[in-house]
C-alpha cells in the first residue's frame, strides 16, 4: 500500500512540474511590465542653474534643463526629449526627440539645441540613492520655451 501511494505521488508530482515550470512568473509577458517612464515639464531658460548633487526628481529635472538656450528666432516652441541616465548622472544611449511645436523651419535648430543641451547637462551631479531609483528608467522630460516677449504660448 504504501509503495503504490508513494509511486503514485511520483507519478502526480512529474506530470504537474513541466506545467507548472510553463507559467512562471519570469516567463510570462502578462505579469512583466516596462518600467514605467518618469515625465516631467520645465520651462527654459531657468533663472539660476540649480547647485548641490539632486536628491529628489523635483530637483533633478531642472538640473538637465540648466543648459539649455534658445536658438535664433525661436519662438513659442516645445519639444520633449526621451532618454535615459546610469547611477553616475551620465547618459546611457542616445537621446531621441519625441515630440515638437516649433514651425518646420525651426525644428532642426531646436532639436540640436535639445540635444546638446542634454550632452552638456550631463553627467548630472545624483545622491546615490536617486542615481539608484532613476538608473536605465526612462525620462521623458519636456522643455516649454515662451518665446521672447514671453506672451506666446506653444
Amino acid at each position: 500500500m504504501r509503495g503504490g501511494f508513494l509511486r503514485a505521488g511520483l507519478a502526480l508530482a512529474v506530470s504537474i512540474s513541466p506545467a507548472a515550470a510553463q507559467f512562471d512568473v519570469y516567463d510570462n509577458p502578462s505579469v512583466l511590465s516596462l518600467p514605467t517612464t518618469l515625465r516631467a515639464t520645465v520651462r527654459v531658460p531657468l533663472a539660476s542653474a540649480p547647485s548641490g548633487p539632486a536628491d529628489t526628481l523635483a530637483a533633478l529635472y531642472p538640473r538637465l534643463a540648466a543648459c539649455w538656450r534658445p536658438p535664433a528666432d525661436l519662438g513659442a516652441a516645445a519639444i520633449t526629449a526621451r532618454f535615459a541616465l546610469r547611477r553616475d548622472g551620465s547618459l546611457q544611449g542616445q537621446p531621441r526627440i519625441t515630440f515638437a511645436r516649433v514651425p518646420p523651419e525651426r525644428r532642426a535648430a531646436l532639436t540640436a539645441e535639445t540635444l546638446s543641451s542634454l550632452i552638456r547637462c550631463t553627467p548630472a551631479r545624483l545622491k546615490a540613492g536617486l542615481g539608484g531609483a532613476v538608473a536605465g528608467r526612462p525620462i521623458a522630460l519636456r522643455f516649454v520655451y515662451s518665446g521672447p516677449n514671453q506672451g506666446d504660448r506653444p
